[in-house]
């Protein structure tokens, strides 16, 4: 076998990167839709065999770098479902919502806040799925809106942007606009439209009900006797069965006495009897993680012997009921996060915020390709929660632009701070050995300042995938001109360490492959047997998946005991003894 690679033309990054990268994820068992075989679930995704290595992998590497190597990181696992408090406390209760966005013409639902803001005096060029598509949305526009646009192919022209609030139809060779509509200076993320709703709150939690009984069924109980009343009994029957001490159960009978006089008023009663019932069983699945961190500081400080400054590190699922607008995994319903909370000293935190910005992108940086595609975004002041005192996001250049991988947030004392007012429960750090600034006196009691690196990593998951995607156009011995696809992932996140692949089925070759498979296994090493198809289809299945080296048994394996590695990124093949394939193995994936 060859030791020389044979000429290879690099493409880094296709143009149609992410279509061909779902079908590969989809084929060969990265990730699939959730429940497909009915026809699939909006914003839900399953990994399969190698999807769920690879996010195990790169999950295992976070908690290494984050916790395992350093002294004054711990880290915790907490319950998903959370006393409903913590999220009134948090603000995620009465503010974790975004505001939605519907667009006229394509009906796609977007968040307001994410969608592109064209220039004033830009033109609004609609971008439709095909020709087909573009008439019929003309016909549309024709109709609803009374302008003509001008088709061109699947893209409809002539509107421009007149100002931040007004956008207009301008026909081809005029100068001026004929018709103008108020606008809020953003446009369909996907199809470039502005004949948009207005925007509406949409809350971003789950909500679901804690206990064995359903609490529906209570409010069906009432609601039937309520019905069969009339009129003049449905107060007092509210009355009887409420106490009127209960500041719910009054507003309840209020509005029930509201209903009564007014008609139109029993949809708002309805839904105040429901919430009533309903809220004394609430619970929601975490939005994030973080909360548990800031919740459990006492008890990790407490129990640990940690002190400032020190970090609560947690990896997870939370589940955010968001709008997903495409972009396959970047946004979905339930995902993994990948957060710490590093507690230091008032006064400290723009030291632990630099410390934690190089520390974060070295670790991006680590496992890439391409490291200049990770870079750092500051958060202009309007763009920062107001109790933040600074903010950056690590972003990716993904193939529809830069997008957020992480956030790393100085979060001052606000979450400390809210969870002791909300709970009652003291939530500081006393220093027996410094003087108070403000007294001089010891001890020096305080809530400590956060620094929050908070990652995605479902997102890194799709990052890495981009990364490593390569297509090469290779010419082979005969001459020929051919493709190879392959998944240069980072030996130490790619789901599969090792291939062990026997030339042909026979002459022993199936056995001595065994052998090697098991050896491979004991040392840790996440080996595969492979042994269907020619060795080179199986070489090129295994560069698809990211299997970063390849054993062949052949001939000279059962005369001489040495096989042949093959690299994944070069296709270079070495020989070596059977003896040494476990250690070089080991000390290639450590390097």
């Amino acid at each position: 076998m060859s030791d020389v690679a044979p000429a290879v033309s690099l493409a880094k990054r296709p143009a149609d990167v992410m279509k061909k990268l779902v079908a590969l994820c989809k084929q060969r068992g990265f990730v699939f839709q959730s429940s497909e075989i009915y026809g699939g679930l909006k914003s839900a995704y399953d990994y399969g065999p190698l999807g769920a290595e690879l996010k195990r992998n790169l999950m295992g590497e976070w908690w290494k770098d984050m916790v395992t190597t350093r002294e004054n990181v711990v880290g915790i696992d907490a319950s998903i479902i959370m006393h409903p408090n913590v999220w009134r406390a948090s603000g995620h209760a009465a503010g974790f919502s975004d505001p939605l966005v519907d667009c006229k013409i394509s009906k796609e639902r977007f968040r307001a806040d994410k969608a592109p803001r064209p220039a004033v005096g830009s033109p609004l060029p609609i971008t439709c799925a095909d020709k087909g598509v573009a008439k019929e949305w003309a016909e549309r526009i024709a109709k609803e809106y009374g302008v003509e646009l001008e088709r061109d192919a699947n893209v409809l022209n002539g509107l421009v942007a007149i100002s931040a609030s007004e956008f207009g139809f301008v026909p081809k060779g005029a100068s001026a606009p004929t018709k103008t509509w108020p606008w809020r200076g953003y446009v369909g993320p996907t199809f470039g439209s502005p004949f948009l709703t207005d925007e509406k709150q949409f809350n971003l939690m789950f909500r679901t009900a804690l206990g064995a009984v359903d609490p529906m069924q209570e409010v069906a109980v009432h609601l039937a006797k309520i019905g069969a009343l009339p009129p003049p009994e449905r107060a007092d029957y509210l009355t009887q069965t409420f106490p009127t001490e209960t500041a719910v159960a009054g507003s309840l009978m209020l509005k029930a006495l509201d209903a009564v006089r007014d008609p139109n008023r029993y949809q708002d009663f309805i839904r105040s009897f429901i919430e009533h019932f309903t809220s004394l069983s609430s619970v929601y699945l975490r939005p994030e993680t973080a909360q548990a961190m800031f919740v459990q500081f006492k008890n990790v400080m407490d129990s640990s012997g940690m002190k400032p400054p020190f970090g609560i590190a947690q990896m997870g699922k939370s589940f955010r009921n968001e709008v997903t607008v495409e972009h396959f995994i970047f946004r979905s319903c339930e995902f993994e996060q990948m957060e710490m909370e590093f507690f230091c000293e008032p006064g400290t935190q723009k030291e632990w915020m630099a410390f934690w910005k190089e520390a974060r992108m070295s670790w991006w940086r680590r496992f890439a390709n391409y490291p200049e595609d990770f870079v750092f975004r500051q958060h202009a002041k309007d763009e920062m929660a107001f109790y933040a005192d600074d903010c950056y996001d690590v972003e990716y250049k993904y193939p529809w632009g830069w997008g957020e991988l992480e956030g790393i947030a100085s979060r001052t004392d606000y979450d400390l701070t809210q969870h002791e007012k909300h709970s009652g429960v003291t939530l500081q750090y006393v220093d027996q050995e410094k003087a108070d600034p403000k007294t001089g006196a010891k001890p020096w009691k305080y809530k400590p300042y956060v620094i929050e690196p908070a990652a995605g990593a479902t997102r890194a998951l799709l990052c890495f995938l981009i990364d490593a995607y390569h297509e090469e156009e290779r010419t082979t011995a005969t001459g020929e001109k051919e493709i190879r696809t392959v998944l240069k992932l980072h030996p130490k996140l790619a789901p599969i360490k090792c291939a062990v692949l026997p030339l042909v089925k026979k002459d022993g070759m199936p056995e001595k492959a065994r052998e090697i498979i098991a050896a491979l296994l004991k040392a840790g090493v996440n080996a595969k047997y492979d042994e269907k198809a020619s060795i080179g289809k199986r070489y090129a299945k295994h560069d698809e998946i990211g299997t970063p080296y390849c054993i062949t048994v052949d001939g000279d394996t059962l005369t001489a005991d040495t096989v042949t590695l093959r690299d994944r990124d070069t296709t270079l093949q070495v020989r070596l003894p059977i003896a040494e394939v476990v250690a070089t193995i080991k000390a290639r994936l450590e390097a």
